[in-house]
């Protein structure tokens, strides 16, 4: 599928060799009824890979609102017992899904690519996002949930322990970007906290999640715990939400606004993961070699379609025209390719609304003046919805591309003057999900970094130091969402905290024939008395 004028004669991105394997060769009929089996549905639908844009799954059972109700009545009757099971077993579970989903990973690979356009290395980079998420709750979960003594109204007469209960069934309604780590990766510690969870994946990748649900039921995970839902957004995801104790959401700000007036109108609570404009600050002391291949990195993997990606390019005057001129070359030599394996640097856009949206921003930019370094134009001699990594210069706040979120391989860079710039720069945006500095001097990034708003900030790396480190929570600050995923705040979200409190030997009121006087003297002094020892 290679232009001979476009890949011989020197213009545009190359193209990495074809495969020799098909979606025919993947997703045959015997495996889409497999990964469908129990999964309700009163139509079907069909899903399509980006890479060709024709049909790759047909027949997959599409849900209506009453068939997202029986789901939840299924899920609400299987984690009943899911709840009494100890959690050190249901820790386990996630032990062993991580080892199959290790050891049988080129068959996840092949379908992430497929329903998504990646790449293969972008494909496993979910992969491993999974794995570490697995082994962290698997291990971590008990410490977590277990019951926690705090200090009493009064000492030793008041023990009081702080227990975390399950919320029950949680609503997880999962994007089309990341179909592995943002739909299991999610659903793992509302598992391992006691919770059933009713998924609503994208259509196009819901061969994913399913493919997931399937390896985690092997590894144990009673299969009425993990229901999954497929259909049309705007019909199934209110069906979940309007019945779920608890909502994930990951996708737009748009879209993640709606959820949370639907949970907030039934004193639900909910998680929300939205879009980003991330900026990456290189710095005047940077290593260039190593800041241009993160830029290559934070802007152009998965096709630019990663909420954590970078979008906006700040570098320091003195090193910029050095610095484009290799960011530039390294861009214009990536390899765009469709094969089944590994090789290509980037893969395709989803679907021809994404294909729509870059080609907007950068026409619109262009138009006004800002001028292409790398890139900027469509690849349809690849497949249907390919855009050429791109980097734009002198973009200016009337254009579109400056402050909405283009979610596509298009990075916009500008030149700063000195570092109180480059941060207020960064921070002008309603957006806060992820930052990046490169500098040499580790206290100054760290210091740089306290001043960014956004969630998560990494110093010499774009996007996966941060977000690999899932014992530290992940998440968006302004119009990038609430709440947090990873660590502590990553699982207890998905419970409801319970204290009780025991009183032992006398009653917190008058006893012992006390007056009323004399048993609030006696509380005033010993109040005084818990301050001065300092008791908390």
């Amino acid at each position: 599928m290679t232009d001979s004028h476009i890949t011989q004669g020197g213009v545009g991105n190359p193209v990495a060799p074809e495969g020799t394997r098909t979606a025919a060769d993947v997703v045959t009929p015997e495996l889409v009824t497999r990964l469908t089996r129990g999964v309700g549905g009163s139509g079907t639908t069909v899903s399509h890979t980006p890479f060709t844009g024709e049909v790759l799954a047909a027949a997959l059972p599409e849900s209506t609102p009453e068939d997202v109700a029986t789901a939840f009545e299924n899920a609400r009757a299987a984690q009943r017992a899911w709840a009494a099971t100890p959690v050190r077993r249901r820790a386990a579970v996630l032990l062993r899904f991580h080892d199959l989903l290790l050891r049988r990973q080129p068959e996840i690979l092949d379908l992430i690519q497929l329903e998504t356009g990646k790449t293969r290395l972008h494909a496993q980079e979910e992969v491993q996002g999974v794995a570490i998420v697995a082994r962290h709750y698997g291990r971590k979960a008990p410490a977590y949930l277990r019951p926690k003594g705090h200090l009493g109204a009064v000492p030793t007469l008041t023990k009081v322990t702080e227990l975390r209960q399950p919320r029950g069934v949680v609503g997880l309604i999962a994007p089309w970007n990341y179909p592995l780590q943002l739909s299991v990766g999610d659903a793992i510690p509302a598992f391992v906290a006691g919770n059933a969870v009713v998924m609503k994946p994208d259509t196009e990748t819901a061969l994913s999640a399913l493919w997931a649900r399937e390896l985690m039921v092997e590894a144990g995970l009673p299969a009425g715990v993990w229901q999954i839902a497929i259909g049309d957004g705007p019909v199934v995801g209110p069906a979940v939400v309007e019945r779920a104790d608890y909502v994930a959401f990951t996708g737009s700000t748009r879209t993640g606004r709606e959820v949370a007036q639907a949970a907030a109108a039934r004193l639900v609570g909910c998680s929300l993961e939205l879009g980003g404009k991330n900026a990456m600050l290189v710095l005047r002391d940077a290593d260039l070699a190593r800041a241009v291949d993160g830029a290559v990195r934070g802007s152009f993997a998965s096709a630019g379609q990663l909420c954590i990606s970078m979008e906006r390019l700040y570098v320091h005057e003195s090193i910029a025209d050095d610095f484009l001129e290799r960011f530039a070359a390294r861009t214009k030599a990536m390899r765009l390719g469709t094969a089944l394996a590994y090789g290509a640097e980037m893969g395709s856009l989803v679907s021809e609304r994404q294909l729509e949206t870059v080609t907007r921003h950068v026409d619109e930019a262009v138009s006004k003046g800002a001028t292409v370094l790398a890139g900027g134009r469509a690849r349809p001699d690849i497949g249907p919805y390919f855009y050429e990594p791109t980097i734009l210069d002198g973009v200016e706040s009337p254009m579109a591309v400056c402050t909405e979120e283009t979610f596509g391989p298009v990075v916009s860079v500008y030149r700063f003057r000195d570092e109180d710039e480059a941060v207020e720069r960064a921070n002008a945006t309603s957006y806060g999900l992820n930052a990046s500095v490169w500098t040499k001097d580790s206290r100054r990034g760290r210091a740089i970094a306290t001043r960014l708003r956004a969630g998560t900030v990494n110093l010499n790396e774009s996007y996966a130091a941060a977000f690999g480190s899932v014992a530290s929570p992940m998440g968006g600050m302004g119009d990038s969402g609430l709440g947090r995923r990873h660590g502590s705040e990553g699982i207890l979200r998905f419970t409801e905290p319970q204290t009780v409190a025991q009183q032992r030997l006398m009653p917190l009121g008058p006893a012992f024939g006390m007056t009323d006087e004399k048993y609030a003297d006696f509380m005033t002094r010993s109040l005084r008395a818990l301050k001065a020892l300092r008791l908390r």
